[in-house]
Protein backbone atom coordinates (compact mmCIF):
# COMPACT_ATOMS: atom_id res chain seq x y z
CA UNK A 1 0.00 0.00 0.00
CA UNK A 2 2.86 2.38 0.85
CA UNK A 3 4.46 1.77 -2.55
CA UNK A 4 1.13 2.46 -4.26
CA UNK A 5 0.72 5.74 -2.37
CA UNK A 6 4.27 6.74 -3.28
CA UNK A 7 3.63 6.06 -6.95
CA UNK A 8 0.36 8.02 -6.82
CA UNK A 9 2.41 10.96 -5.52
CA UNK A 10 4.80 10.70 -8.48
CA UNK A 11 4.83 14.18 -10.06
CA UNK A 12 6.61 15.33 -13.20
CA UNK A 13 6.87 19.03 -14.01
CA UNK A 14 7.37 19.78 -17.69
CA UNK A 15 8.75 22.92 -19.29
CA UNK A 16 7.17 24.24 -22.45
CA UNK A 17 7.91 22.05 -25.52
CA UNK A 18 10.44 23.47 -27.97
CA UNK A 19 11.23 22.56 -31.56
CA UNK A 20 14.65 21.17 -32.38
CA UNK A 21 15.53 21.58 -36.04
CA UNK A 22 18.58 20.18 -37.82
CA UNK A 23 21.71 22.13 -36.90
CA UNK A 24 22.21 23.13 -40.55
CA UNK A 25 19.78 23.47 -43.45
CA UNK A 26 18.86 20.10 -44.97
CA UNK A 27 17.06 18.83 -48.07
CA UNK A 28 13.67 20.40 -48.80
CA UNK A 29 11.80 17.61 -50.56
CA UNK A 30 8.89 15.20 -50.50
CA UNK A 31 10.41 12.05 -49.03
CA UNK A 32 9.13 8.69 -50.28
CA UNK A 33 7.64 6.15 -47.87
CA UNK A 34 7.37 2.51 -48.91
CA UNK A 35 4.26 0.39 -48.46
CA UNK A 36 6.00 -1.33 -45.54
CA UNK A 37 6.17 2.11 -43.92
CA UNK A 38 2.63 3.16 -44.79
CA UNK A 39 0.80 0.30 -43.09
CA UNK A 40 2.65 1.15 -39.86
CA UNK A 41 1.41 4.73 -39.56
CA UNK A 42 1.08 4.77 -35.77
CA UNK A 43 2.97 6.26 -32.83
CA UNK A 44 5.21 4.06 -30.73
CA UNK A 45 7.15 5.17 -27.67
CA UNK A 46 10.24 3.80 -25.94
CA UNK A 47 11.58 4.70 -22.51
CA UNK A 48 15.24 4.44 -21.53
CA UNK A 49 16.08 4.57 -17.79
CA UNK A 50 19.55 5.81 -16.86
CA UNK A 51 20.63 5.35 -13.24
CA UNK A 52 22.55 8.09 -11.47
CA UNK A 53 26.23 8.26 -12.30
CA UNK A 54 28.19 9.24 -9.20
CA UNK A 55 30.95 10.62 -11.42
CA UNK A 56 28.79 13.42 -12.77
CA UNK A 57 25.49 15.24 -12.27
CA UNK A 58 22.54 15.29 -14.64
CA UNK A 59 22.22 19.09 -14.58
CA UNK A 60 23.31 19.47 -18.19
CA UNK A 61 21.80 16.25 -19.57
CA UNK A 62 18.89 18.04 -21.26
CA UNK A 63 21.12 20.56 -23.01
CA UNK A 64 23.60 17.89 -24.15
CA UNK A 65 20.88 15.60 -25.51
CA UNK A 66 19.01 18.50 -27.16
CA UNK A 67 22.12 19.85 -28.89
CA UNK A 68 23.08 16.36 -30.07
CA UNK A 69 19.56 15.90 -31.43
CA UNK A 70 19.95 19.00 -33.61
CA UNK A 71 23.21 17.63 -34.95
CA UNK A 72 22.02 14.08 -35.62
CA UNK A 73 18.89 15.38 -37.40
CA UNK A 74 21.20 16.70 -40.11
CA UNK A 75 21.76 13.07 -41.10
CA UNK A 76 18.22 11.90 -40.27
CA UNK A 77 16.48 14.99 -41.66
CA UNK A 78 13.16 13.28 -42.59
CA UNK A 79 12.50 13.00 -38.82
CA UNK A 80 12.36 16.82 -38.76
CA UNK A 81 9.55 16.95 -41.33
CA UNK A 82 5.80 16.33 -41.28
CA UNK A 83 3.52 13.87 -43.04
CA UNK A 84 1.73 15.09 -46.16
CA UNK A 85 -0.16 13.75 -49.18
CA UNK A 86 1.50 13.68 -52.58
CA UNK A 87 -0.29 14.22 -55.91
CA UNK A 88 -1.28 10.53 -55.99
CA UNK A 89 -2.90 10.70 -52.56
CA UNK A 90 -0.15 8.69 -50.84
CA UNK A 91 1.54 9.66 -47.60
CA UNK A 92 5.01 11.16 -47.90
CA UNK A 93 7.20 13.21 -45.58
CA UNK A 94 7.37 16.89 -46.34
CA UNK A 95 10.93 17.68 -45.26
CA UNK A 96 10.13 21.11 -43.86
CA UNK A 97 12.86 21.12 -41.23
CA UNK A 98 10.26 22.12 -38.60
CA UNK A 99 12.05 19.81 -36.24
CA UNK A 100 11.40 17.33 -33.50
CA UNK A 101 9.58 18.36 -30.34
CA UNK A 102 11.73 18.40 -27.20
CA UNK A 103 10.50 18.62 -23.61
CA UNK A 104 12.59 19.06 -20.48
CA UNK A 105 11.03 17.71 -17.28
CA UNK A 106 11.86 17.25 -13.59
CA UNK A 107 10.49 14.51 -11.32
CA UNK A 108 9.82 14.99 -7.61
CA UNK A 109 11.53 11.76 -6.54
CA UNK A 110 14.39 9.36 -7.09
CA UNK A 111 14.45 7.08 -10.13
CA UNK A 112 14.27 4.01 -7.92
CA UNK A 113 10.63 4.79 -7.15
CA UNK A 114 9.70 3.57 -10.62
CA UNK A 115 10.97 0.06 -9.90
CA UNK A 116 10.63 -2.33 -12.84
CA UNK A 117 9.20 -0.02 -15.50
CA UNK A 118 7.94 -2.93 -17.58
CA UNK A 119 5.41 -3.40 -14.76
CA UNK A 120 4.42 0.28 -14.57
CA UNK A 121 0.95 1.33 -15.65
CA UNK A 122 0.04 3.63 -18.53
CA UNK A 123 -0.66 6.55 -16.17
CA UNK A 124 2.86 6.54 -14.74
CA UNK A 125 4.62 5.97 -18.06
CA UNK A 126 2.49 8.67 -19.66
CA UNK A 127 4.21 11.22 -17.43
CA UNK A 128 7.57 10.27 -18.95
CA UNK A 129 6.65 10.49 -22.64
CA UNK A 130 5.27 13.74 -24.03
CA UNK A 131 2.11 13.60 -26.12
CA UNK A 132 1.40 16.38 -28.58
CA UNK A 133 -2.31 17.19 -28.76
CA UNK A 134 -3.60 16.68 -32.29
CA UNK A 135 -6.77 15.54 -33.99
CA UNK A 136 -4.83 13.82 -36.77
CA UNK A 137 -1.66 11.76 -36.91
CA UNK A 138 -0.72 13.73 -40.05
CA UNK A 139 -0.46 16.89 -37.97
CA UNK A 140 1.72 15.32 -35.29
CA UNK A 141 5.51 15.67 -35.20
CA UNK A 142 7.29 12.53 -36.38
CA UNK A 143 9.60 12.58 -33.36
CA UNK A 144 8.87 13.74 -29.80
CA UNK A 145 11.50 13.58 -27.04
CA UNK A 146 11.19 14.07 -23.29
CA UNK A 147 14.10 14.03 -20.86
CA UNK A 148 13.02 13.72 -17.22
CA UNK A 149 15.61 14.36 -14.51
CA UNK A 150 15.26 12.67 -11.12
CA UNK A 151 16.53 13.81 -7.71
CA UNK A 152 19.06 10.98 -7.50
CA UNK A 153 20.85 12.13 -10.63
CA UNK A 154 19.25 9.54 -12.91
CA UNK A 155 17.07 10.41 -15.85
CA UNK A 156 14.56 8.87 -18.25
CA UNK A 157 14.63 9.46 -21.99
CA UNK A 158 11.20 9.04 -23.54
CA UNK A 159 11.18 8.81 -27.35
CA UNK A 160 7.90 8.79 -29.27
CA UNK A 161 8.07 8.37 -33.03
CA UNK A 162 5.78 7.55 -35.88
CA UNK A 163 6.45 3.90 -36.72
CA UNK A 164 6.24 4.70 -40.44
CA UNK A 165 9.62 6.40 -40.01
CA UNK A 166 11.55 3.57 -38.38
CA UNK A 167 11.34 -0.04 -37.29
CA UNK A 168 13.12 -1.36 -34.19
CA UNK A 169 16.51 -1.74 -35.91
CA UNK A 170 16.32 1.75 -37.42
CA UNK A 171 15.24 3.44 -34.19
CA UNK A 172 18.12 1.81 -32.31
CA UNK A 173 20.59 2.96 -34.98
CA UNK A 174 19.12 6.47 -34.85
CA UNK A 175 19.21 6.75 -31.04
CA UNK A 176 22.71 5.23 -30.96
CA UNK A 177 23.92 7.76 -33.55
CA UNK A 178 22.35 10.49 -31.43
CA UNK A 179 24.12 9.14 -28.32
CA UNK A 180 27.47 8.95 -30.15
CA UNK A 181 27.00 12.56 -31.20
CA UNK A 182 26.28 13.53 -27.59
CA UNK A 183 29.59 11.95 -26.59
CA UNK A 184 31.48 13.80 -29.32
CA UNK A 185 32.09 10.66 -31.37
CA UNK A 186 31.65 10.13 -35.12
CA UNK A 187 28.51 8.23 -36.13
CA UNK A 188 29.30 4.52 -36.55
CA UNK A 189 26.44 3.71 -38.94
CA UNK A 190 25.28 6.54 -41.19
CA UNK A 191 21.69 6.18 -42.43
CA UNK A 192 20.82 5.00 -45.92
CA UNK A 193 17.77 7.17 -46.63
CA UNK A 194 16.54 6.11 -50.08
CA UNK A 195 13.47 3.94 -49.49
CA UNK A 196 12.62 3.65 -53.18
CA UNK A 197 14.47 0.34 -53.23
CA UNK A 198 11.35 -0.98 -51.44
CA UNK A 199 8.81 0.55 -53.82
CA UNK A 200 6.14 -1.60 -55.50
CA UNK A 201 6.77 -3.00 -58.94
CA UNK A 202 5.05 -1.54 -61.97
CA UNK A 203 2.87 -3.18 -62.91
CA UNK A 204 2.31 -4.87 -59.53
CA UNK A 205 2.80 -8.65 -59.47
CA UNK A 206 0.94 -10.56 -56.74
CA UNK A 207 2.42 -14.06 -56.83
CA UNK A 208 1.33 -15.55 -53.50
CA UNK A 209 -1.78 -15.93 -51.37
CA UNK A 210 -1.09 -13.45 -48.63
CA UNK A 211 -2.90 -14.85 -45.61
CA UNK A 212 -1.37 -12.13 -43.44
CA UNK A 213 -3.78 -9.69 -45.10
CA UNK A 214 -6.80 -11.85 -44.23
CA UNK A 215 -9.19 -9.91 -41.99
CA UNK A 216 -11.09 -12.04 -39.50
CA UNK A 217 -14.65 -10.83 -39.21
CA UNK A 218 -15.89 -13.38 -36.65
CA UNK A 219 -14.77 -11.54 -33.52
CA UNK A 220 -14.73 -13.57 -30.26
CA UNK A 221 -17.54 -12.67 -27.83
CA UNK A 222 -15.00 -12.01 -25.08
CA UNK A 223 -13.31 -9.35 -27.22
CA UNK A 224 -16.61 -7.65 -28.05
CA UNK A 225 -17.60 -7.68 -24.36
CA UNK A 226 -14.30 -6.06 -23.33
CA UNK A 227 -14.10 -3.35 -25.99
CA UNK A 228 -14.88 -0.52 -23.53
CA UNK A 229 -12.57 -1.73 -20.77
CA UNK A 230 -9.32 -0.06 -19.83
CA UNK A 231 -6.14 -1.53 -21.27
CA UNK A 232 -3.77 -3.20 -18.82
CA UNK A 233 -0.07 -3.90 -19.34
CA UNK A 234 1.70 -6.73 -17.55
CA UNK A 235 5.11 -8.34 -17.75
CA UNK A 236 5.56 -12.12 -17.68
CA UNK A 237 8.86 -13.90 -17.13
CA UNK A 238 10.01 -17.05 -18.92
CA UNK A 239 13.00 -18.18 -16.88
CA UNK A 240 15.43 -20.90 -18.00
CA UNK A 241 13.41 -23.61 -16.29
CA UNK A 242 10.15 -22.53 -17.93
CA UNK A 243 11.74 -22.27 -21.40
CA UNK A 244 13.34 -25.71 -20.99
CA UNK A 245 9.98 -27.22 -19.99
CA UNK A 246 8.28 -25.67 -23.01
CA UNK A 247 11.03 -26.85 -25.36
CA UNK A 248 10.71 -30.40 -24.02
CA UNK A 249 6.95 -30.21 -24.49
CA UNK A 250 7.30 -28.91 -28.06
CA UNK A 251 9.78 -31.61 -29.08
CA UNK A 252 8.38 -34.65 -27.29
CA UNK A 253 6.38 -35.98 -30.28
CA UNK A 254 9.41 -35.76 -32.62
CA UNK A 255 7.79 -33.33 -35.08
CA UNK A 256 10.09 -30.46 -34.09
CA UNK A 257 13.86 -31.04 -34.06
CA UNK A 258 14.85 -27.65 -32.69
CA UNK A 259 13.33 -24.24 -32.10
CA UNK A 260 14.50 -20.79 -31.06
CA UNK A 261 13.34 -19.17 -27.84
CA UNK A 262 11.31 -16.66 -29.83
CA UNK A 263 9.55 -19.35 -31.86
CA UNK A 264 8.77 -21.28 -28.71
CA UNK A 265 7.43 -18.31 -26.76
CA UNK A 266 5.46 -16.96 -29.74
CA UNK A 267 3.75 -20.32 -30.31
CA UNK A 268 3.00 -20.87 -26.63
CA UNK A 269 1.76 -17.31 -25.99
CA UNK A 270 -0.51 -17.48 -29.07
CA UNK A 271 -2.06 -20.70 -27.80
CA UNK A 272 -2.59 -19.27 -24.30
CA UNK A 273 -4.08 -16.11 -25.80
CA UNK A 274 -6.52 -18.13 -27.89
CA UNK A 275 -7.61 -20.06 -24.79
CA UNK A 276 -7.94 -16.84 -22.77
CA UNK A 277 -10.28 -15.36 -25.39
CA UNK A 278 -12.57 -18.41 -25.04
CA UNK A 279 -12.83 -18.69 -28.81
CA UNK A 280 -15.21 -21.15 -30.44
CA UNK A 281 -13.48 -24.20 -31.91
CA UNK A 282 -14.33 -23.19 -35.47
CA UNK A 283 -13.26 -19.54 -35.12
CA UNK A 284 -10.06 -18.51 -36.87
CA UNK A 285 -7.14 -17.48 -34.68
CA UNK A 286 -4.30 -15.45 -36.20
CA UNK A 287 -0.76 -14.81 -34.98
CA UNK A 288 1.22 -12.00 -36.60
CA UNK A 289 4.89 -11.33 -35.90
CA UNK A 290 7.76 -9.26 -37.21
CA UNK A 291 10.61 -10.61 -39.37
CA UNK A 292 13.69 -8.50 -40.18
CA UNK A 293 14.19 -8.34 -43.96
CA UNK A 294 17.67 -6.83 -44.08
CA UNK A 295 19.42 -10.13 -44.79
CA UNK A 296 16.51 -11.69 -46.70
CA UNK A 297 17.14 -9.75 -49.91
CA UNK A 298 19.75 -10.45 -52.55
CA UNK A 299 21.84 -8.37 -52.28
CA UNK A 300 21.07 -7.56 -48.62
CA UNK A 301 19.60 -4.14 -47.92
CA UNK A 302 22.26 -1.41 -47.58
CA UNK A 303 23.85 -1.00 -44.16
CA UNK A 304 22.01 1.63 -42.15
CA UNK A 305 18.78 1.31 -44.15
CA UNK A 306 16.50 3.81 -42.44
CA UNK A 307 12.84 2.83 -42.50
CA UNK A 308 10.72 -0.24 -42.04
CA UNK A 309 12.62 -3.27 -43.27
CA UNK A 310 10.36 -5.70 -41.45
CA UNK A 311 7.47 -7.78 -42.66
CA UNK A 312 4.65 -9.38 -40.68
CA UNK A 313 3.89 -12.94 -41.79
CA UNK A 314 1.13 -14.80 -40.01
CA UNK A 315 -0.02 -18.18 -38.77
CA UNK A 316 -3.71 -18.90 -39.05
CA UNK A 317 -5.83 -21.90 -38.09
CA UNK A 318 -8.98 -22.76 -36.16
CA UNK A 319 -8.97 -22.15 -32.42
CA UNK A 320 -9.97 -25.77 -31.76
CA UNK A 321 -7.07 -27.07 -33.82
CA UNK A 322 -4.53 -24.83 -32.08
CA UNK A 323 -5.63 -25.58 -28.52
CA UNK A 324 -6.24 -29.32 -28.92
CA UNK A 325 -3.09 -30.26 -30.80
CA UNK A 326 0.40 -30.58 -29.22
CA UNK A 327 2.54 -27.46 -28.85
CA UNK A 328 4.67 -28.76 -31.74
CA UNK A 329 1.77 -27.91 -34.09
CA UNK A 330 1.93 -24.20 -33.21
CA UNK A 331 5.74 -24.19 -33.27
CA UNK A 332 5.76 -25.69 -36.77
CA UNK A 333 3.29 -23.05 -37.99
CA UNK A 334 5.57 -20.30 -36.71
CA UNK A 335 8.68 -21.89 -38.21
CA UNK A 336 7.01 -22.35 -41.60
CA UNK A 337 5.81 -18.75 -41.61
CA UNK A 338 9.34 -17.52 -40.90
CA UNK A 339 10.74 -19.70 -43.72
CA UNK A 340 8.18 -18.25 -46.15
CA UNK A 341 9.65 -14.76 -45.85
CA UNK A 342 12.05 -14.20 -48.72
CA UNK A 343 12.52 -11.41 -51.25
CA UNK A 344 10.02 -12.83 -53.76
CA UNK A 345 7.32 -13.18 -51.11
CA UNK A 346 7.87 -9.70 -49.68
CA UNK A 347 7.90 -8.06 -53.12
CA UNK A 348 4.58 -9.75 -53.81
CA UNK A 349 3.21 -8.51 -50.47
CA UNK A 350 4.34 -4.95 -51.21
CA UNK A 351 2.51 -5.15 -54.54
CA UNK A 352 -0.56 -6.63 -52.85
CA UNK A 353 -0.72 -3.66 -50.49
CA UNK A 354 -0.32 -1.32 -53.47
CA UNK A 355 -3.36 -2.86 -55.17
CA UNK A 356 -5.63 -3.79 -52.25
CA UNK A 357 -4.54 -1.60 -49.35
CA UNK A 358 -5.11 -4.40 -46.80
CA UNK A 359 -2.40 -4.89 -44.19
CA UNK A 360 -1.42 -7.47 -41.53
CA UNK A 361 -2.74 -5.18 -38.78
CA UNK A 362 -6.31 -5.35 -40.11
CA UNK A 363 -7.20 -8.02 -37.54
CA UNK A 364 -5.23 -10.48 -35.46
CA UNK A 365 -5.53 -12.52 -32.31
CA UNK A 366 -1.99 -11.66 -31.22
CA UNK A 367 0.92 -9.64 -32.59
CA UNK A 368 4.35 -10.36 -31.13
CA UNK A 369 7.62 -8.55 -31.76
CA UNK A 370 11.10 -9.43 -30.49
CA UNK A 371 13.10 -6.53 -29.04
CA UNK A 372 15.63 -8.60 -27.11
CA UNK A 373 18.55 -8.46 -29.56
CA UNK A 374 18.18 -4.99 -31.10
CA UNK A 375 20.70 -3.22 -28.85
CA UNK A 376 18.43 -0.91 -26.84
CA UNK A 377 20.50 -1.50 -23.70
CA UNK A 378 23.79 -0.44 -25.33
CA UNK A 379 22.91 3.23 -25.93
CA UNK A 380 25.17 5.60 -23.95
CA UNK A 381 24.72 9.40 -24.07
CA UNK A 382 27.66 9.92 -21.74
CA UNK A 383 26.02 8.83 -18.49
CA UNK A 384 26.42 5.09 -19.00
CA UNK A 385 24.10 2.55 -20.56
CA UNK A 386 20.41 2.32 -19.66
CA UNK A 387 19.52 0.11 -16.73
CA UNK A 388 16.20 -0.87 -18.34
CA UNK A 389 13.95 -0.03 -21.27
CA UNK A 390 10.31 -0.56 -22.04
CA UNK A 391 7.56 0.45 -24.44
CA UNK A 392 5.27 3.23 -23.37
CA UNK A 393 2.12 2.85 -25.41
CA UNK A 394 1.62 -0.48 -27.20
CA UNK A 395 -1.97 -1.14 -28.23
CA UNK A 396 -4.25 -4.09 -27.39
CA UNK A 397 -3.34 -7.71 -28.15
CA UNK A 398 0.29 -6.76 -28.60
CA UNK A 399 3.20 -8.66 -27.08
CA UNK A 400 6.87 -7.63 -27.01
CA UNK A 401 9.89 -9.53 -25.78
CA UNK A 402 11.81 -7.01 -23.67
CA UNK A 403 15.61 -7.02 -23.26
CA UNK A 404 16.98 -7.60 -19.77
CA UNK A 405 19.96 -5.77 -18.32
CA UNK A 406 23.10 -7.36 -16.96
CA UNK A 407 23.52 -11.13 -17.03
CA UNK A 408 19.80 -11.89 -16.80
CA UNK A 409 18.91 -14.68 -19.21
CA UNK A 410 15.20 -14.69 -18.48
CA UNK A 411 12.90 -13.87 -21.37
CA UNK A 412 10.38 -11.23 -20.39
CA UNK A 413 7.29 -10.49 -22.43
CA UNK A 414 5.23 -7.33 -22.16
CA UNK A 415 1.56 -7.97 -22.85
CA UNK A 416 -1.25 -5.43 -23.32
CA UNK A 417 -4.89 -6.54 -23.06
CA UNK A 418 -8.29 -5.33 -21.94
CA UNK A 419 -8.64 -5.79 -18.17
CA UNK A 420 -10.92 -8.87 -18.14
CA UNK A 421 -8.92 -10.57 -20.89
CA UNK A 422 -5.70 -9.93 -18.98
CA UNK A 423 -7.10 -11.72 -15.93
CA UNK A 424 -7.94 -14.75 -18.06
CA UNK A 425 -4.55 -14.67 -19.82
CA UNK A 426 -2.65 -14.27 -16.54
CA UNK A 427 -4.44 -17.22 -14.99
CA UNK A 428 -3.56 -19.50 -17.89
CA UNK A 429 0.03 -18.50 -18.58
CA UNK A 430 1.13 -18.79 -14.95
CA UNK A 431 -0.38 -22.21 -14.27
Amino acid sequence: MTELLEKEAFVVEKLEPVSVSPAVKTMDELYFLSNLDLYQNLTISTLFCYKSDTRSTNNDVCEVIKQALAEVLVHYYPFAGRLAMDSDGKLVVNCTGEGAVFVEAVANCKLGLLGDISKSDFKMLGKLVHTCPSSSIIEMPLLVVQVTRFKCGGFVLGVANNHCMADGVSIVEFVNSWAETARGLPITVLPFLDRRIMRSRQPPKIEFSHHEFYEMKDIPKSVLASKDEVLVRKSFCFNDKKVTQLRTLAMEDGKVENCSNFTLVAAYTWRVMTEALKMEDDQQTKLVFAVNLRSKFNPPLPKGYFGNAIFHPCCICSAGELTSKPLSFAVKLVQDAIKSVNEEYVRSAIDSYEVKGANPFAAFTLLISAWTKLGFLDIDFGWGKPDQITLGNPGPNLCFTIPQSGDKKDLNILMVLAESLMKAFEGLIET
